[in-house]
């Protein structure tokens, strides 16, 4: 299939590179050039900004039928058009066609709950003990800037866009410049069923440049992140200065315990799927394993054959279990990770090098 053209959506407009400086976004199989994404500049923030205030003064009023019609129109048009979302989505991140498909789907399912929500923003009524009555309303707090990694290109974008839809506000979704398409192709489903322009637009750009614009504005009233705790601590400072409020998702350094009872050819099977699941690009994939002594040469060994199976190679073939890591930065972050490990007195039993010449397989 051919890559989409990129660009920026700004008041439902489709913002080309032009004059701007460009990311060239690669195929992480190939290392080949998919497309050059425009960045944002200061006047383009700017711009958004003064859409989305205007976004949030139309769709906090907006019905919640209405809310509701936008979301599940999207889940329905997201099922139209999971083939081409998901081969969009593998190629520009990596991860495997099936897996692809399964993050689409669960977009359907996200913005069907939320669509369900819409019905259900529900105030409450608390009887104080002097006999008054105290009541709750649930309000939209205004403009969401929303921040998406690359890790699930299709799946964090709709997660970042589907609630505070549902809630009455507009976003600003910065998503990730690695993987920009398949955020626009989400962003684009709403927009297709009605969502107002203004409501939810996209940038990409230099990420403190974009983070730091639009997080000093005081239009924006509430973040939501997505990524590592030190961006997060960051951008959490950058909040504080006008109070706002955030979101943050941050890290992940999963445990797995073993015991000596369990059946360990089922949790092999299990956790060698989870532990290579988006070439291990996932915040909950397991980091290390505690085994009891009575199951560990027996958990290895099972581990390592497994390990020594799995099929390596682009996510659009057929038969591939595992896919490339999305950029050439999680390669060389493996590199000081297993070689530091080997120089602490770790044993290597099997892989701990690039794979082939083409790609950031490992």
């Amino acid at each position: 299939m051919t890559y989409p053209q990129l660009h920026m959506i700004i008041e439902g407009e489709k913002i080309p590179v032009g004059h701007r400086r460009a990311h060239t976004v690669v195929n992480p199989a190939t290392g080949a050039a998919l497309g050059a994404l425009p960045l944002a500049d200061a006047a383009d923030l700017d711009r958004v900004l003064a859409a989305a205030q205007r976004g949030f003064r139309l769709w906090r009023d907006a019905a919640p039928q209405q809310r509701a019609a936008v979301l599940a129109g999207a889940a329905r048009l997201l099922r139209e058009r999971l083939e081409e979302i998901a081969r969009i989505a593998t190629l520009e991140e990596g991860k495997t066609l099936a897996e692809s498909r399964i993050e689409v789907m669960m977009n359907v399912t996200l913005f069907e709950f939320y669509a369900g929500e819409c019905h259900r923003l529900y105030g409450r009524q608390l009887v104080r003990p002097t006999g008054m009555r105290s009541t709750v309303v649930c309000e939209p707090v205004g403009p969401v800037a929303a921040f998406a990694p690359w890790n699930f290109p299709i799946g964090n974008p709709g997660r970042k866009l589907g609630a505070p839809i549902a809630a009455g506000c507009s976003v600003i979704l910065k998503a990730a410049e690695e993987a920009p398409a398949s955020a626009l192709a989400v962003l684009q489903c709403l927009l297709d069923a009605g969502l107002p322009k203004e409501v939810g637009q996209a940038v990409f750009g230099v990420p403190d440049e974009v983070s730091r614009h639009l997080l000093s504005s005081p239009i924006i009233r509430k973040l939501s992140f997505t990524g590592s705790t030190v961006v997060g601590k960051h951008l959490m400072k950058l909040a504080a200065e006008d109070c706002k409020r955030t979101t943050m998702e941050l890290g992940g350094h999963a445990a797995v315990l073993v015991f000596d009872d369990v059946d360990v050819e089922q949790v092999l099977n299990v956790m060698v799927a989870s532990k290579f699941r988006n070439a291990g690009q996932v915040c909950i994939s397991p980091t290390r394993f505690i085994v009891q002594q009575a199951v560990y040469e027996r958990f290895l060994a099972g581990f390592t054959a497994r390990a020594q199976q799995w099929r390596v190679g682009n996510g659009l073939e057929a038969d591939v279990q595992m896919g490339p890591m999305a950029n050439p930065r999680r390669p060389e972050a493996m590199e000081r990770l297993i070689g530091g490990a080997v120089s602490a007195g770790a044993r290597l039993h099997t892989g701990g090098r690039r794979i082939g010449t083409q790609g950031y397989y490992y």
